[in-house]
C-alpha cells in the first residue's frame, strides 16, 4: 500500500529507534541513528511545505516575495509578500498561491470562496462528461438453441448501444471440450449478427474450459 507523506511520517515516528524530523528549507528530513554503528542516516521525506490539496492563502503564505496576478489576469509583477497581502486586503479579497513551485511562487488576488466554488463546479461538470465504459458479460452454453442465441445477441446489442464493451463466454463441460471448434463457430456467428454496430476487439480465445470473445462499439 502506498502511504501518503503524513502516513509515512507517522509510521517512522512510531518505530522504537532514535528518530527525529526537522525542516530544512522546503524539505522535510528524517534523521535516524543506528544503535550499533552510531552513524546517522538522513532521508528526504518529501519536497514542498504544502502536503494537502488545499491552496495556501493570506497569512499561510510564508514566502519572502511572490509574483502577483489579479483576478482578471493582469500581471502586477514580483513584490514582497507583505505588499501582496496589503493589495489583496485593499481589494477586499484574498491572496491565493496558485503556483507554489514557480520561482518565485505565483499568487492571485481573488475571492477564495468564489474561487473554490468555481473549481468544485468545474470538477463536477468534468466528471459528468466522463463516460465510464463497463464490461458486460454474456454467458452461453455450446448447446445453446437458436432462440436463446438471438436473445443473447439482443442483450449484447443493448449493452453496445450504451457504449459498454461486451464479453461473450462459452462454458464447456466434460465431453463438450472435444467440440470446442464448434464454439468458435457460435462466437463468429454471434459477432456477425452484430457487425452493423460492433467490431471484434479480441478474437475468440481459449481460457481453461471457456472460450471468450470481446466486442466493442464501432466508432
Amino acid at each position: 500500500m502506498l502511504l501518503s507523506p503524513q502516513g509515512l511520517l507517522e509510521v517512522l515516528l512510531s518505530v522504537p529507534i532514535p528518530l527525529k524530523a526537522f525542516l530544512r528549507g522546503r524539505n522535510v528530513w528524517i534523521v535516524r541513528r543506528n544503535n550499533l554503528s552510531g552513524l546517522f542516516f538522513f532521508f528526504v521525506l518529501w519536497e514542498g511545505r504544502a502536503i494537502s490539496n488545499e491552496l495556501l492563502i493570506n497569512e499561510k503564505i510564508r514566502e519572502k516575495e511572490v509574483r502577483v496576478v489579479t483576478e482578471t489576469g493582469e500581471q502586477l509583477g514580483i513584490m514582497p509578500i507583505a505588499e501582496a497581502r496589503a493589495r489583496a486586503e485593499e481589494a477586499g479579497v484574498d491572496l491565493v498561491m496558485i503556483a507554489p513551485n514557480a520561482k518565485p511562487p505565483v499568487c492571485r488576488i481573488i475571492d477564495y470562496g468564489k474561487f473554490k466554488y468555481e473549481q468544485t463546479r468545474k470538477e463536477k461538470e468534468s466528471r459528468k462528461k466522463q463516460k465510464t465504459i463497463e464490461i458486460k458479460e454474456i454467458r452461453m452454453s455450446p448447446n445453446i438453441d437458436k432462440n436463446d442465441l438471438n436473445t443473447k445477441v439482443n442483450a449484447a446489442r443493448k449493452f453496445l448501444q450504451k457504449g459498454d464493451r461486451v464479453k461473450i463466454t462459452l462454458r464447456f463441460r466434460g465431453r463438450e471440450m472435444a467440440h470446442m471448434q464448434n464454439g468458435r463457430v457460435i462466437l463468429e456467428d454471434f459477432a456477425k449478427q452484430l457487425e452493423d454496430i460492433a467490431t471484434v476487439e479480441k478474437a475468440p480465445k481459449v481460457e481453461g474450459r471457456t472460450l471468450t470473445m470481446f466486442l466493442t462499439e464501432k466508432r
